[in-house]
């Protein structure tokens, strides 16, 4: 099974860091060029689950330290990256009204039986509202998915590419 999370290789979680070079690398190359980091609600969460789904008891909680002091660096404004905005009550109705729709209708054409997840959807979402508060910068979810790589923003080119 290949995982898409940048920030499980980032945290060098055992058994969710296929591409932990790669990931490195392409983040150096991102903060040499100023880029702003966000780390989306969902992905806090199903990294969090990822780890206590993983190694021995011992690797579980070394892993969960190394992501407890991340997420809180994140929080507290320490880290490179900052903790999206936690949605307010009525963003997550919308979300939820969307939420049938696009868990039904096929993720893209090369997964026909997959439909977009919840944690997707909110990444998906809180691209959305970035490209409104930010609509002069470019913005892009960096991601392992290619599914949500399609979701980059270039106010150059004048149009969302990707974008639920």
């Amino acid at each position: 099974m290949r995982y898409t999370s940048v920030f499980t290789n980032l945290l060098n979680v055992p058994g969710r860091n296929q591409d932990k070079a790669k990931v490195i690398q392409a983040y150096r190359e991102y903060a040499e060029l100023g880029c702003k980091f966000i780390l989306p609600i969902a992905t806090i969460f199903e990294t969090g689950n990822h780890i206590s789904q993983n190694g021995d008891g011992r690797i579980r909680r070394a892993t969960a330290q190394r992501f407890i002091t991340e997420v809180k660096a994140a929080f507290d404004g320490s880290a490179p990256w900052s903790p999206a905005e936690i949605p307010t009550e009525q963003e997550i109705l919308l979300w939820l009204e969307d939420f049938p729709q696009r868990a039904g209708e096929n993720k893209s054409s090369d997964k026909p039986n997959e439909g977009t997840s919840l944690g997707d959807l909110t990444i998906i979402k809180e691209f959305d509202k970035c490209c409104g508060r930010f609509s002069m910068s470019e913005i892009f979810v960096w991601s392992l998915d290619s599914d949500l790589q399609r979701c980059h923003y270039r106010p150059y080119l004048d149009s969302k590419q990707g974008a639920a």
